[in-house]
């Protein structure tokens, strides 16, 4: 489905983690998702469908440009908004951080 990359042999466990744990990764993500938007008022087949469409953008706006994805984040969130706002719950929760601390509990284990 994706592209391939040309890595030396001593990378090969970090992509293991990164390439085909990071699936599991991204899908525990849009499955939160999902979740919120039936907690916010969606039933399940909708908040799927806007979740997973969401995370397709997102991809597709990496893909096809050349910007950093905080510079991508930057562009959808405005001064006291809502995407701020709650991109600043998510950090102050630990989502950057428990996601790191998971893709190096996993390259522990596999290394």
């Amino acid at each position: 489905v994706g592209r391939c990359v040309r890595i030396t042999e001593d990378l090969m466990n970090a992509a293991t983690v990164l390439g085909a744990c990071g699936i599991a990764y991204a899908l525990r993500f849009v499955r939160a998702m999902q979740q919120g938007g039936i907690e916010i008022g969606f039933d399940s087949d909708t908040a799927a469908l806007i979740a997973n469409q969401t995370v397709r953008g997102a991809a597709t706006i990496l893909l096809e440009g050349s910007a950093h994805a905080e510079a991508e984040i930057d562009k959808v969130t405005t001064p006291k908004g809502c995407t701020i706002a709650g991109l600043n719950e998510m950090e102050h929760q630990g989502f950057s951080s428990s996601l790191i601390k998971g893709i190096l509990t996993s390259y522990g284990k596999i290394g």
